[in-house]
């Protein structure tokens, strides 16, 4: 069944704690937004519509940068106002079939969207539920007692509705702010089948909430999973008239210079190579070819800024940087802590994760002769599976 899809994001989530909105924060190293967003697309929504707050739509094009079939939308003062925005800013038929969900339920997975789609077949609206399996309790002043849980079912999302079936129940609804949208079709008269749910259907309300996701993403219940990925890159230059050198985003004074199309900091282009191999994203000169003029004497953490940016975009996160210097000169050990200082800089790690070595060949080869320099790295990074 074709469908598409409303993801509500528009909420300010003051009870996740202080900090940025709960749909902008990372989880497993991705913002929460991109989460359901990648997994409604994968599932085959045919477009989805994120509903954001006024000033939120810069935000959620750089937090999906890179995804298609998504348009934003901006949201009401309530959760129903913000629903029927999406609504309305979907471009299919009117009976088109329609998920709704909170962007802080960041684990759905295509499972639940085709047992929705299923259930939504035989009825108005089908919602993941699950049965109440805690014992309630009700407490009025001073006293408690205890609820039968018998019938009971925790709701969850996405949920699944004919898009004029779920509208014509709004333009009905007359009681304040509903909890939900299977509430409205279930008011208008509709009905709504239950569909199977699944504790990773969690939503983010609370701080401990942000941890016990952190955990579920990083291992094999998460259903995402998390796989550790190697990258190897190799740099070298030779040298020529000049008196300055960069060498690992740091300037040493020194009576050659490196030759290269861009700054020929060949410490940063083995670094870019190794992030970019490790993700399976090409090499440096794909994205920065050497015919192109406009990276001309360029400065090299440009090219490492970008291969971070489009690591992150996929969900990764660096773990550690290993950097070898492979020269008889200039000497490194002077200038070694100053350049793990910038590495941790543009790498946004701490400093014991990066590494900064030298060594020489024992006058052998063409760094031995004094021809040019090399540079060697290894990068270890963290990415869903």
């Amino acid at each position: 069944m074709e469908f598409s899809a409303v993801i509500v994001a528009a909420g300010s989530g003051t009870r996740a704690g202080p900090g940025a909105a709960k749909q902008w924060r990372l989880v497993a190293g991705k913002p929460v937004l991109r989460w359901s967003a990648e997994a409604l697309l994968a599932a085959g929504a045919r477009e989805v519509v994120v509903v954001l707050p006024d000033d939120g739509e810069a935000a959620a094009r750089e937090v999906l940068a890179g995804l298609d079939r998504w348009r934003p939308a901006i949201g009401g003062a309530t959760r129903a106002l913000s629903v029927q925005a999406g609504l309305a800013a979907l471009t299919g038929p009117a009976d088109e079939a329609v998920l709704i969900h909170d962007a802080a339920r960041l684990f759905v997975k295509a499972a639940h969207v085709e047992a929705l789609l299923a259930a939504l077949a035989g009825a108005d609206g089908a919602v993941p539920a699950l049965p109440v399996a805690d014992t309630l309790k009700r407490r009025e002043g001073d006293t408690t007692t205890t609820v039968p849980r018998d019938g009971l079912w925790r709701a969850q999302t996405p949920q699944a509705f004919r898009k004029n079936r779920l509208l014509a129940a709004y333009a009905a609804w007359t009681a304040g702010e509903p909890t939900d949208d299977a509430a409205v079709v279930e008011a208008d008269g509709g009905t709504v089948a239950l569909a199977p749910g699944d504790p990773m259907l969690m939503k983010l309300t609370y701080p401990e909430d942000f941890a016990m996701a952190e955990q579920l993403a990083g291992g094999p219940l998460g259903g995402q999973g998390r796989i550790t990925r190697i990258g190897q890159g190799f740099d070298a230059h030779r040298w020529g008239p000049g008196e300055v050198v960069w060498l690992c985003g740091v300037r040493i004074d020194h009576d050659q210079t490196l030759v290269g199309h861009s700054d020929a900091d060949a410490g940063l282009h083995a670094l870019t190579d190794a992030i970019l191999g490790a993700m399976g994203d090409g090499d440096i000169g794909d994205h920065f070819p050497p015919t192109d003029p406009q990276w001309k004497g360029a400065a090299s953490d440009r090219f490492l800024l970008h291969a971070v940016e489009r690591m992150k975009a996929r969900g990764g996160r660096l773990l550690n940087a290993d950097v070898t210097l492979i020269c008889e000169r200039p000497k490194i050990k002077p200038h070694r802590e100053a350049m793990r200082i910038r590495l941790a800089e543009l790498l946004d790690l701490p400093l014991d994760r990066v590494s900064v070595k030298a060594t020489t060949t024992e006058g052998m080869g063409f760094t031995g002769r004094g021809e040019g320099l090399a540079a060697q790295a290894v990068v270890s990074l963290d990415t869903p599976a």
